[in-house]
């Protein structure tokens, strides 16, 4: 792995981010500027890889799979624009670019940029582990689909949900010590969390599939069921919760 690859991932959010920060603030239909941003985000990452990157493959949302990714030793996985929605809506900032890198079985690199806060997190300068909570505990969650489950969880440890955009948004509440931890349930795609998860393993996280098993990258079919990431010294706790009310069958 070149030494640079964290700061590259760094890098390219970043751009990508100051990128979509000028063109939201053209002002334009929300429908148009999300489209706009979703493409303008994804051909500036890609063309960028090829350029300093020639030799790895990509998986990016907003771009045709190549199956040779599967026997390639270095993907990169991108989502140019996480947190579609968000970003068409004036005033939120909880939408995010994610930059990624998976050598060998592994996530060994990343970014998460969230541009409209100032804020990137990468595997480059992970932040310190945040300190533990000494208030009710926060559990992030989807504001459009929640997990079913997820308020029973909250119930019965004493944890208060708390609703936020994008996938990027709510993983970096964590890393960052704003919340205590991420649930997911009901899928999401393996560009919605690489880079989140590397930068939270990176951190000194905790960060697996609902039922504590890992997280796998550049598979055949990119969906992946669910997601869990906190700090591991309540890892146990939740993932006990969880089982204890999670209907089966699921995962």
């Amino acid at each position: 792995m070149p030494a640079d690859d964290g700061r590259l991932a760094r890098d390219l959010a970043l751009r990508a981010g100051a990128r979509l920060l000028a063109l939201r603030a053209s002002g334009d239909d929300p429908d148009v500027l999300r489209k706009a941003g979703d493409r303008s985000s994804h051909e500036f990452i890609i063309a960028e890889l090829a350029r300093l990157r020639p030799g790895d493959a990509v998986l990016s949302e907003e771009g045709k799979d190549d199956p040779a990714r599967l026997t390639a030793d270095r993907v990169w996985i991108v989502d140019p624009l996480d947190g579609t929605r968000e970003f068409g809506e004036p005033g939120r900032v909880d939408w995010a670019v994610h930059v990624a890198l998976w050598e060998h079985g592994e996530l060994t690199a990343g970014a998460v940029a969230l541009p409209a806060q100032d804020r990137v997190l990468s595997t480059a300068d992970p932040p310190a582990p945040p300190p533990a909570a000494g208030q009710r505990l926060r559990i992030v969650v989807s504001r459009s689909r929640p997990p079913a489950f997820a308020a029973r969880v909250a119930e019965d440890i004493g944890a208060a949900l708390v609703p936020l955009g994008s996938a990027g948004a709510k993983a970096a509440a964590v890393i960052l010590g704003e919340a205590d931890a991420y649930l997911h349930d009901g899928g999401q795609y393996e560009w919605d969390s690489a880079a989140p998860v590397a930068v939270a393993l990176a951190a000194g996280l905790h960060a697996s599939r609902l039922d504590g098993s890992k997280l796998e990258y550049n598979r055949a079919s990119p969906w992946q069921p669910d997601i869990l990431i906190c700090p591991g010294r309540l890892a146990d706790r939740l993932l006990a919760a969880i089982g204890a009310v999670r209907p089966t069958g699921t995962g």
